[in-house]
């Protein structure tokens, strides 16, 4: 089998790290070149368009930031090339928006299965990630040899829309953990508290996330650099989750908050740091980063 990846940023680069590394033939697809030289020094095959991808493979992966670079994409696609085909959404879009790009594929024949990740480059390469799938059953079951080389026991949580669901609620857990614990940190180096005194609370209590401490150098150090879900990223999901809670008519008081927190951060200059950086975004001091 043929699996394409359209879409090659920082998971889409460490997916196809993977799929070569255990011996699956990939072609690649990206709107720059350059960003395909890695992966096609490491033998993957290089699609001259998306819709290359598309043709040359069985199975496609979709690694693209927003449903509007999706359908630029899928823009540039015959609608013939679907039938018989298979594409895998895997980045983080509303529930509407996926149902929507299911029912475009369906009238040309092709099979749509979303599938959105949870997980960083390390669980990427090392096919580790967190994979909340939602489709026809059948269409997840034929996928599934794939996806248990992405990650680690694949979920199918039922209809099309569940899975970018579970990921939006996800991604705002994201937001909450890193946001409080941004705050909390600050207080304390402010007012003078030994850190290792206060972590070491932190980890004896229920209240504890294992994130705490792998975010915990970088805050302190104001090292952002080398990102495995840049900033800018989860300042986008935090957005698209409040605008499916509104809709649903969800309060989003304390949500509205951090995304405020994110947008100071992304002023900073810090939209393409690791999204620790919202520990800058919470001081009130110039925080030097490297």
């Amino acid at each position: 089998m043929t699996v394409s990846i359209i879409g090659i940023g920082l998971m889409g680069q460490a997916l196809g790290e993977r799929l070569l590394d255990q011996q699956q033939r990939l072609v690649v697809y990206n709107r720059h070149p350059d960003k395909t030289l890695k992966l096609a020094q490491q033998g993957a095959l290089i699609a001259a368009s998306a819709q290359q991808a598309v043709s040359d493979s069985e199975i496609c992966l979709l690694f693209l930031s927003d449903t509007m670079a999706i359908n630029s994409v899928l823009d540039t696609i015959e609608p013939d090339c679907f039938n018989g085909k298979t594409l895998i959404q895997m980045g983080t879009i509303a529930p509407n928006e996926s149902r929507a790009i299911a029912d475009r594929l369906a009238a040309s024949g092709g099979q749509y299965l979303e599938c959105p990740v949870l997980g960083s480059l390390p669980e990427a390469r090392a096919g580790s990630l967190i994979l909340m799938a939602a489709g026809e059953q059948a269409v997840f079951d034929a996928a599934l040899p794939l996806l248990s080389l992405i990650g680690t026991s694949p979920k199918h949580f039922g209809d099309i829309g569940q899975g970018a669901t579970v990921k939006l609620a996800m991604n705002q857990l994201i937001a909450g953990l890193t946001s409080s614990f941004a705050l909390s940190l600050a207080l304390v180096e402010k007012e003078g508290v030994d850190v290792e005194q206060f972590m070491s609370v932190v980890r004896d209590s229920a209240l504890y996330a294992p994130t705490f401490d792998k975010k915990l150098d970088r805050m302190l150090s104001g090292d952002f650099t080398n990102p495995n879900f840049p900033t800018k990223h989860l300042a986008k999901d935090t957005k698209l989750f409040l605008d499916v809670a509104k809709q649903l008519t969800l309060d989003t008081s304390a949500l509205e908050g951090i995304s405020t927190l994110l947008e100071h951060t992304l002023a900073k200059g810090l939209a393409d740091t690791d999204y620790s950086a919202l520990y800058a975004g919470v001081k009130s001091d110039s925080l030097e980063t490297k």
